[in-house]
């Protein structure tokens, strides 16, 4: 029906639908992110649910072992998290005072080369303090509002598992009976899909943060292993997250040894895992079930965070994964399903189809 309708009606119309899609993620951001978290746990966690069902487990306890492992793991890494915080913690006055000496120097820098005094930088310096102890109170009103979101998580987690068949079920009954094994295998794509993102992307996570850590430690970097798994947690942010941990380990580590090589050596580092982890860990342990092209994956990452923050940015590839699922299986939407794909045959197919195009203007022309 929307395929009749003029090129111009219909871009409109997707373009509106759209704008109220985004607007409404926008409004209902403190709802909607953490669903978005549980329901990607409660399809992660659902094979272990399955295979405790096999051994006669009944359904409600089946569902409380996988939450309690993921708990287990869970708690795991922010026991690991926080010891290697706390060694950060003990050695922070030697940090924050190597920190005051690099901004010294900076200071310094700024004024000999832009002619600008240290009694106006500190004048802007002030300034700035001003307008974010004024935003304090927003900063706490958000910390609060996601706490509460973290905690409803578990619940969303269990209703997700206990309910999946109930909802599978609202899910098919919404097409035709002739669409029920097109639906039926949609359903079952978007639940691989996600499970071997979400564990692909655990694994790439961990192979990152080992080398991070490994190479830091070879080129004497402080608080080697603390740095290498923060920047491989915000290496699951596409593109953004690894310069920001480039920045961050430069600058820690700039202050704290004061060596310009372990600097340039920590970039070099970072590097190097960048381009294993692009030409090796991507491609082979998630490239083979997700394949959305770095533009899409790119705009997706900025459209989540202006919506929802970090916590859209994480949500935004695994969300337009399952978004080209549908639309791979739904003929009206196929062509979307291709701008957001990057299968290696697509420029391929193009050229075929022009190829059929200037064949089928050939043999007009002579007859």
């Amino acid at each position: 029906m929307i395929k009749s309708w003029p090129l111009l009606i219909r871009l409109t119309f997707i373009l509106l639908l759209l704008f109220l899609v985004l607007y409404a993620l926008y409004i209902a951001q403190g709802i909607f992110v953490p669903l978005g978290f549980s329901l990607l746990l409660a399809i992660l966690l659902q094979p272990i649910q399955f295979k405790c069902m096999r051994f006669k487990i009944p359904r409600i306890p089946a569902i409380m072992i996988a939450m309690l492992v993921a708990a287990i793991v869970l708690t795991g890494i922010l026991v690991f998290m926080y010891y290697q915080v706390s060694t950060f913690v003990n050695d922070f006055g030697t940090v924050k005072k190597n920190l005051l000496q690099f901004f010294s120097q900076v200071q310094d820098w700024f004024s000999s080369t832009f002619n600008v005094s240290k009694q106006k930088q500190q004048q802007l310096i002030e300034q700035t303090k001003e307008n974010s102890v004024e935003k304090v109170g927003a900063v706490a009103g958000i910390i609060g509002a996601s706490f509460a979101s973290v905690v409803v998580v578990p619940v969303y987690v269990f209703l997700f598992m206990y309910y999946s068949d109930h909802l599978k079920h609202f899910i098919v009954n919404l097409f035709d009976q002739k669409h029920l094994t097109k639906v039926t295998h949609a359903l079952q794509e978007v639940r691989t899909v996600i499970q071997h993102y979400i564990t692909g992307l655990l694994l790439e996570t961990t192979c990152v943060a080992v080398l991070n850590s490994i190479g830091l430690m070879i080129i004497g970097v402080p608080f080697a292993i603390l740095l290498g798994v923060i920047g491989a947690i915000l290496n699951l942010i596409p593109y953004i997250g690894g310069l920001i941990s480039v920045v961050l380990t430069a600058l820690i580590t700039l202050t704290n040894t004061g060596d310009a090589y372990k600097m340039l050596g920590s970039f070099i580092v970072y590097l190097i895992v960048q381009f294993i982890d692009n030409n090796f860990f991507v491609p082979r342990i998630i490239g083979s079930h997700v394949k959305l092209n770095a533009l899409i994956s790119l705009i997706a990452v900025l459209v989540g965070g202006a919506i929802a923050g970090v916590g859209g940015m994480f949500l935004s590839i695994p969300f337009i994964a399952i978004a080209k699922v549908v639309f791979d299986h739904v003929e009206d939407l196929k062509p979307w399903g291709t701008l957001f794909g990057d299968e290696e045959n697509a420029g391929w197919n193009l050229r075929l189809a022009r190829r059929k195009a200037r064949a089928i203007q050939a043999n007009k022309k002579d007859k």
